[in-house]
């Protein structure tokens, strides 16, 4: 459920956790969306690790509404709270929202993925290639079914990492094919890279080959080299960024009950990068 807004002179208290956590872009957008609604909210960044999650969010008040949760704490957070569907489905949550005394865990990041392969496309993607084989990659999975695939191929540098995948696409009821790193790329509709920087890079190449549009989850440093030679080949290239934006805008609504533009956070984060 979304948190239901208050008045606009409440002052509610959120903030994005994670360690490290000082990268963390979050605080710009939220903030920025705060000063579009008109609400007089407080967004903090707090370094909280694995084992400091439970009694943080245990030692909260009242006036907290809502939590973004980055790395390493999207597992940790499924214990603290009534999960929804597609957090359980994925197996990780990013997002917590607290509201009289009750708690409920979210994930965003399927459909920040979902909601920025539609900023560039509305056609059915039937065939979709996805490199890597960890947390991200298994909420590309289902925002690729989202996507309309039927046909999954998973590349793995570690290939014993794909397992749980099966089950996954299993139940979604799609094919999925793993593939060892290096190996030949089928064509597709879209190829979601989920590894860290600089791990496409050498088969970058293959990778803009495949397919003409290109999601790089990556968004610091940019542009990577994938995303460069992608752009160079004419492909289409969403980036990180586009999916920050993508799954902030699903969280704002859950925390504050309203709808923010994305030209909003878009401008946030414009203004930020000019400003370093």
């Amino acid at each position: 459920m979304a948190a239901e807004l208050g008045s606009l002179g409440d002052v509610r208290r959120c903030a994005v956790l994670g360690s490290p956590i000082e990268h963390s872009l979050s605080p710009a957008l939220h903030r920025a969306a705060y000063a579009h609604l008109g609400l007089n909210w407080i967004y903090d960044r707090v370094e909280v690790d694995e084992n400091q999650l439970a009694a943080f969010v245990c030692g909260l008040d009242a006036s907290w509404r809502g939590l973004s949760l980055t790395m390493p704490l999207k597992v940790a957070v499924l214990e603290l709270g009534e999960v929804d569907p597609l957090a359980q489905l994925a197996g990780a949550g990013n997002t917590l929202v607290l509201e009289g005394g009750e708690r409920w865990v979210y994930n965003t990041d399927v459909g920040g993925l979902t909601w920025a392969v539609r900023q560039v496309t509305t056609a059915l993607l039937s065939r979709v290639t996805i490199l890597g084989a960890g947390a991200t990659a298994r909420a590309a999975l289902i925002a690729a079914t989202e996507l309309g695939a039927e046909q999954l191929t998973v590349v793995a540098r570690t290939l014993s990492r794909a397992e749980p995948l099966w089950g996954l696409s299993q139940s979604l009821g799609v094919e999925l094919d793993v593939r060892p790193w290096g190996a030949q790329l089928p064509g597709a509709d879209l190829v979601v890279s989920t590894v860290v920087s600089g791990a496409a890079d050498t088969i970058a190449r293959a990778v803009c080959d495949s397919a003409r549009l290109i999601v790089d989850v990556i968004y610091h440093p940019w542009p990577t080299v994938l995303a460069t030679t992608a752009e160079r080949a004419g492909c289409t290239v969403v980036s990180g960024r586009d999916l920050l934006i993508g799954q902030a805008l699903l969280q704002i609504e859950l925390m504050t009950g309203r709808h923010v533009p994305a030209d909003v956070l878009y401008a946030a984060l414009e203004s930020r990068e000019a400003d370093r």
